[in-house]
């Protein structure tokens, strides 16, 4: 179960990245850094970087990427905390 859902968050977090890079391309409504970080913080950092690479998409904004590395902080909290107190 803990399996699908971090790859359901993976792949939520690649597809949110390839639509806000799309939506950038075409001037429309994007996603808010903020939600990026958090799809992040929630497991789906992996992909989130895999995306960040194939859609060169976030990779220049060093404070973007400062953000997303601080979001890991929550991550790995929780998966201490998962195996520490289990």
């Amino acid at each position: 179960m803990a399996i699908a859902g971090f790859a359901a968050i993976n792949l939520l977090t690649f597809l949110t990245f390839g639509f806000d890079k799309w939506r950038a391309q075409r001037s429309g409504r994007r996603i808010p850094e903020a939600t990026l970080v958090l799809l992040g913080a929630v497991g789906g950092w992996p992909w989130g970087l895999v995306a960040m690479k194939l859609f060169r998409h976030k990779t220049i904004k060093r404070m973007f990427q400062f953000k997303y590395a601080l979001g890991l902080i929550p991550f790995v909290a929780g998966v201490w905390m998962f195996f520490h107190w289990r």
